[in-house]
């Protein structure tokens, strides 16, 4: 009699248990959770990260050290155009782009004195630097005595823009006074800094001097203006 009871009581009690355990195991699916209890992914999200996003997505992270959306507006397009930095030197002038000739001469005690002038004659602004070539020349182009000496000037870039000047110093000391052996020159060669062609002035202030004592002639370094 007490087993009947007891079969009985259990055979009510299945329904209730087993309708538990169905609640349970639907919650569990609307919780992401499988079975068994472990978590489910969504399809929808599986890959996702926090990172920075993967090349191609066009989404730009909000996250602190990532980059955002670029500023729209804040400069100018790239064309594919080189650039002109302001303060950029300007190129050197090259020979064809220039015109010598010898200033108004400034004698000094027993010195005879002439400034070199080199003359921008193009439209476009130009430099030039350091001391240009010069050399006595006879009628036919044969120099007269050694190269001039150097004076220990350190070497500026000087800028010229359209129609400005720079000149340097040509000083000898006055063959009348020195002595030494001199020459009659047609013109003087005037070669530009760091150019290998020249240009030829008609030299018209008399006999210089080539050789012996005090025959040495000095020049200086470019300089702007026209030194008269």
């Amino acid at each position: 009699m007490g087993r009947a009871r007891t079969l009985h009581a259990l055979h009510r009690a299945t329904p209730l248990v087993s309708a538990v355990a169905l609640v349970s195991l639907l919650a569990g699916c609307a919780n992401g959770a499988d079975s068994t209890g472990t978590a489910q992914t969504p399809a929808d999200t599986s890959g996702r990260t926090t990172g920075p996003p993967t090349a191609g997505t066009g989404s730009p992270t909000t996250g602190p050290g990532t980059t955002g959306p670029a500023p729209t507006g804040t400069g100018p397009a790239d064309t594919g155009s080189p650039v002109t930095q302001s303060g950029a030197a300007a190129p050197r002038c090259h020979t064809s782009e220039l015109r010598a000739r010898i200033g108004r001469p400034s004698p000094g005690a027993g010195q005879r004195n002439f400034p070199i002038v080199l003359t921008n004659t193009t439209e476009r602004t130009c430099t030039v630097r350091g001391y240009p070539g010069a050399a006595f020349v006879d009628a036919s182009g044969n120099q007269l005595g050694p190269d001039p000496k150097r004076s220990p000037d350190t070497p500026t870039a000087v800028t010229l823009a359209p129609g400005q000047s720079a000149w340097a110093g040509l000083s000898f000391a006055s063959p009348e006074i020195s002595g030494a052996r001199t020459a009659l020159p047609t013109a003087l060669r005037v070669t530009p800094p760091d150019e290998r062609e020249s240009i030829e002035v008609k030299w018209t202030a008399g006999e210089v001097p080539v050789a012996g004592n005090e025959s040495s002639v000095r020049l200086t370094v470019l300089q702007p203006g026209t030194g008269g």
